[in-house]
């Protein structure tokens, strides 16, 4: 009967593959394949596509925005003060012809422009400059008029007009504005391009960086470049992979070194079974309890262990309220030790932080070389409190105070017979550090060791 595979990590249970949703997969649909659009598989193009199309509205309104102010109709009257000004500056209708011309030809020079004077007709009277178009017969206020390069007819108070462009003028009207418009539109198109291709290039490389983990590749990780978010974003990722790949080779090395552990106390009852078929007796029988139960609790603590570093405890409860000083002072009258505590209340899981007491004062029975073991609970401060346990053992040197929370470490020269396997002082670590406290080993004052382990209320 086939099973499904367990996913590692999981107490063994069959987790469903969760089903692939295409890249183009929307409320339930996906487009096939021939039918994907190109730029749904690229965010750097619509990115890009979408700064040069605001871009693009950008100038478009900008040209009816200046097309519409220069409306005599909505400008307030200023094409009428500017005819009123012209008209001011130019020599009255009844001057000559000539004296007209120059006037046009003057400020032709002035302004750097072309003029044309029309009568209230159409007639041209003067110009000066390119040619212009006349006015319509039906036009009867100031305005554009029709024709490239545009030109702009004022009407002057006596009738005549006025028809001005200026040297430059088929740069000035609407579609020339829109023509400037369109080309910083395209600069800064072109310019935006490696800068928005330069971010999702880093977005790529995170993706692949991603697909490299999930594929079982745990050293995978991506450059870190920049200071935002994208920057921000890969840097978790690469702690993440880290802490992952950390968790992979614990798990790891705790079943290599399991399996070391269980082949000594398994050696030992395949010995003690051959002694009892040779007629041993009670001594046998008691060393064959004893490696069962030194392999009950190694399969527990292993258990537990790796629950407890997954972030998972063994059958972990709500946190709650419960008397300290009570659950110490159970384990003290167990392991026939001397407490010295002030009344406690912790919040936290009971089960737990009595494992870690049990594992403390079972470290200290072991390789205190039967010296009593003292208990002292008390308040730190407000918001915390300290367990230490001492012995008066031969002690533990300062250069392996660290390495003695590690899973499966003994110190130099401790034996097998002893009882210790190696996880007790790390269980003591894990605990403290999943409700918010540490532990540490120091010397005792009197000689020996003291574990002293600060725990939140």
């Amino acid at each position: 009967m086939q099973t499904s595979d367990p996913t590692p990590g999981t107490s063994g249970q069959a987790v469903p593959k969760t089903p692939r949703r295409g890249p183009c997969r929307r409320e339930g649909r996906s487009w096939p394949s021939g039918r994907r659009s190109f730029l749904s598989h690229r965010l750097y193009l619509r990115i890009y596509l979408a700064v040069v199309a605001s871009l693009a509205l950008v100038a478009l309104l900008f040209g009816l925005m200046w097309r519409w102010s220069l409306d005599p109709e909505q400008s307030g009257g200023t094409a009428d003060v500017l005819a009123e000004i012209a008209a001011a500056v130019l020599p009255p209708p009844g001057a000559p012809p000539e004296v007209q011309q120059r006037a046009l030809e003057h400020w032709r020079t002035r302004i750097r422009g072309d003029f044309a004077l029309h009568g209230p007709t159409g007639e041209r009277i003067a110009a000066a400059g390119g040619a212009l178009p006349a006015p319509s017969p039906g036009q009867t206020k100031s305005g554009w008029l029709t024709g490239h390069p545009p030109a702009f007819a004022l009407r002057l108070p006596d009738a005549r007009w006025l028809v001005v462009r200026r040297a430059w003028g088929a740069r000035q009207g609407p579609v020339g504005v829109v023509g400037v418009l369109a080309l910083i539109a395209l600069a800064v198109g072109i310019g935006a391009y490696p800068v928005i291709r330069r971010l999702t290039r880093r977005l790529e490389r995170l993706q692949a960086g991603v697909e490299a983990l999930g594929a079982g590749e745990l050293s995978a990780r991506v450059a870190v470049q920049g200071c935002d978010e994208v920057a921000r974003l890969a840097a978790s990722f690469n702690q993440s992979a880290a802490r992952i790949e950390a968790l992979v080779q614990s798990q790891k090395a705790l079943l290599a070194n399991a399996s070391h552990e269980l082949r000594a106390p398994l050696a030992r009852l395949r010995m003690a079974f051959e002694l009892f078929d040779d007629g041993a007796g009670t001594d046998t029988r008691s060393e064959i309890a004893q490696n069962i139960a030194e392999l009950d609790q190694l399969v527990e603590e292993i258990l537990l262990a790796s629950r407890l570093e997954a972030g998972q405890a063994a059958d972990a409860g709500t946190l709650e309220r419960f008397d300290f000083t009570a659950l110490a002072a159970e384990e003290c009258a167990r392991a026939q030790a001397e407490l010295r505590a002030e009344p406690v209340m912790l919040t936290g899981e009971a089960r737990l932080l009595r494992r870690l007491v049990r594992n403390l004062l079972e470290n200290a029975r072991r390789y205190g070389a039967g010296s009593p073991i003292e208990v002292a609970l008390a308040p730190l401060d407000g918001e915390r409190v300290e367990l230490t346990v001492s012995d008066r053992g031969p002690g533990i040197p300062e250069e392996h105070r660290q390495r003695i929370f590690e899973p499966f470490y003994r110190l130099p020269g401790t034996r097998e017979g002893d009882g210790g396997i190696g996880l007790g002082l790390a269980l003591v670590r894990v605990i403290a550090e999943k409700h918010g406290g540490s532990v540490r080993c120091e010397a005792g004052s009197s000689g020996g060791t003291r574990f002293v382990v600060v725990l939140p209320k």
